[in-house]
């Protein structure tokens, strides 16, 4: 019998971790949360042999037997986390339809398994986290941890003063008002603007968004600081993995032990 749990939190058990499905598929590296949801819903999963399409439903590692497209999965022991320092032009996706660069075609084999951390626009470079820790990544991208990323854009016109009180209050999106952001102006003059900006949500295209909304068009963005890890001396195109201490920092921002 499967058990069933609504929560996204783990459960102990004496024979075993019980949790929901679509966590079952991050944690052993086969998915992210969400795409592990699609997944799920498209039928490719079984439970002791049982298709099940709903990533709510929950399994008990070590007693149920869970399948994708009939390979059987397992947790994985050994986690990987990388940072990229993300060109211009490459799409955070495994595949594009229209033919472009990807952050796979970047890493190579140093990218099988992992999945990216949130996304960038492909015109916006930096600092990008990729990882086969499903529940780490989920927690990051989780508004609830708000979990800080820094920005620095070039903009378009003169940001003023009342500019930066906009963000710092709040600017209205068409889905939603913003939380509260940090906007830092580096240099301004009459036709452009650089501004850095510290937000912790996660609303598609947000920064662009923001500041579009203000006035100011940008014209360049580059995340300079994802949950405090920086891409250092990384050139574009480069990465590293995360050192130790860097993965017991992201932990603990995300409250695991």
């Amino acid at each position: 019998m499967i058990p069933e749990t609504k929560s996204d939190e783990t459960i102990e058990y004496a024979g075993g971790r019980t949790m929901r499905l679509n966590r079952y598929l991050s944690v052993c590296g086969a998915a992210s949360r969400r795409k592990g949801e699609d997944i799920i819903r498209a039928g490719r999963v079984a439970v002791n042999g049982r298709v099940v399409r709903d990533p709510a439903s929950g399994v008990t590692s070590g007693a149920d037997i869970v399948t994708l497209d009939g390979n059987t999965l397992t947790e994985k022991k050994e986690r990987r986390y990388l940072v990229l320092n993300k060109p211009a032009g490459v799409i955070v996706t495994r595949q594009d339809t229209h033919g472009r660069r990807t952050v796979y075609d970047v890493l190579g084999h140093d990218g099988e398994g992992l999945f990216p951390v949130g996304r960038l626009d492909a015109d916006t470079t930096g600092v990008i986290l990729l990882t086969d820790d499903g529940d780490l990544a989920y927690r990051l991208m989780h508004p609830s941890f708000e979990v800080n990323k820094r920005y620095m854009a070039n903009v378009r016109g003169n940001v003023s003063i009342d500019d930066v009180r906009k963000a710092r209050n709040g600017i209205g999106l068409e889905d939603g008002k913003t939380a509260p952001a940090e906007m830092k102006v580096l240099k301004a003059s009459g036709e452009s603007s650089t501004v850095e900006l510290i937000i912790h949500e996660g609303k598609k295209r947000q920064v662009k968004r923001m500041m579009n909304a203000i006035g100011h068009p940008v014209t360049h963005l580059e995340r300079l600081e994802f949950a405090g890890i920086t891409a250092g001396r990384l050139e574009r195109g480069s990465w590293r993995q995360l050192t130790p201490q860097e993965v017991s920092n992201l932990k603990r921002l995300t409250n695991i032990t």
